[in-house]
């Protein structure tokens, strides 16, 4: 199926993040692999699988996988996908029943570098946090993954199913279900979910988009160790977030952490803001979040986050100031009161704060296209 094809008619359904970090090797071996995603709507719907060869963003210093990158030299030999209702971190319940995946009618696929494609619909029926499978079967030499993932993800050994992040991750599980709006969140290891517990959306967007409702589509787009500068190169990433119809953004302690200037931060933001806006995408742009920072960045901190309330506001829909709801105090507002990676008290906390100001975006959007 062609790219346009698939943004047209499906749109994500599970609020799991899953993305491009890193890569594994198969060592020329085949390797099969499991991962699980939780349902957001329930019912049948067609399904349509998205996947990529290039890297997201950067992963941890970018010796090993930086954004952009392509891979090339790997295979899908099969791939298949089930419904469950049972997947934990530990152990899952088999599907009772398999659809066979294919890829413009083929059942295996050699994937070009740079590469991204969608699998050949299939109709599955899937309740509401019921678990949708996906099961592929791998060979290359540099095969993406999701190092960092929340998701039970397993790789089949001589001794059964070992828990293990070196299989290939959807990047969107796609379905065509109704919708009227599309909203994607763009983020780092913060709106990927880090921590919270691994398989319990509850970081802050999956509380967000449970309390918003089924009505709208939701695909998070949060990656562990990425950086508002890998968005702004316009890449892959940042073209997956430009095929929705509103973008919440929160990034930029990353680049913080990696010490990249003030103003090197400030342009990659107003990058991200311009190419989304220019794209017909409405912007919900929030502060960056306290992160315990060290006092050598408190300073650039508060100088990024002061330039995007007083000018970067202006160039987006909307603006959410996190950092009253997550910083320990007014007078160190740095520092972070549920961890620099909120806990899931403060995702609730941040996403009760945040569902009016979001909600009151959906709504001028939808009616805008009335």
């Amino acid at each position: 199926m062609n790219l346009t094809e698939f943004f047209r008619d499906f749109h994500s359904n599970t609020l799991a993040a899953s993305g491009n970090q890193s890569w594994f090797e198969t060592e020329g071996a085949a390797v099969v692999g499991r991962v699980f995603y939780r349902v957001f709507a329930g019912g049948e719907y067609r399904y349509s699988l998205l996947f990529s060869d290039a890297m997201d963003s950067t992963f941890s210093d970018g010796q090993r996988s930086y954004v952009n990158q392509a891979l090339g030299d790997w295979e899908i030999l099969s791939a298949r996908v089930g419904v469950t209702a049972r997947a934990e971190t530990e152990g899952f319940d088999e599907p009772s029943e398999w659809r066979t995946l294919t890829f413009d009618g083929a059942p295996r696929k050699s994937v070009a570098p740079g590469e991204s494609f969608a699998t050949d619909p299939v109709v599955l029926r899937a309740e509401k946090d019921a678990y949708l499978c996906m099961e592929t079967t791998v060979r290359g030499a540099r095969v993406p993954c999701h190092p960092e993932t929340l998701l039970p993800s397993f790789v089949k050994t001589k001794d059964g199913w070992t828990r293990s992040a070196n299989t290939l991750f959807a990047g969107m599980v796609g379905c065509d279900r109704p919708v009227k709006l599309r909203v994607a969140y763009l983020g780092d290891s913060i709106t990927q979910g880090s921590g919270t517990r691994n398989n319990a959306y509850e970081h802050w967007n999956a509380v967000l988009s449970e309390a918003l409702g089924r009505r709208y589509a939701f695909w998070n787009l949060g990656l562990g160790c990425a950086r508002a500068s890998d968005a702004a190169t316009g890449g892959g990433w940042l073209r997956k977030v430009r095929e929705n119809d509103l973008a919440v953004v929160c990034m930029g302690v990353n680049d913080l952490m990696q010490l990249h200037s003030a103003e090197a931060i400030m342009r990659s933001l107003q990058t991200i803001v311009r190419r989304l806006r220019e794209a017909g995408v409405r912007v919900l742009l929030q502060t960056i979040p306290p992160f315990n920072y060290p006092e050598g960045l408190r300073e650039r901190w508060l100088t990024v986050n002061d330039w995007i309330r007083s000018t970067l506001a202006g160039e987006a829909d909307a603006l959410f100031d996190v950092v009253s709801v997550l910083s320990e105090s007014p007078e160190r507002p740095y520092m972070a009161r549920y961890g620099g990676h909120p806990d899931g008290a403060g995702c609730a906390a941040w996403a009760a704060a945040l569902k009016p100001a979001l909600s009151a975006l959906i709504d001028r959007t939808v009616a805008s296209r009335r």
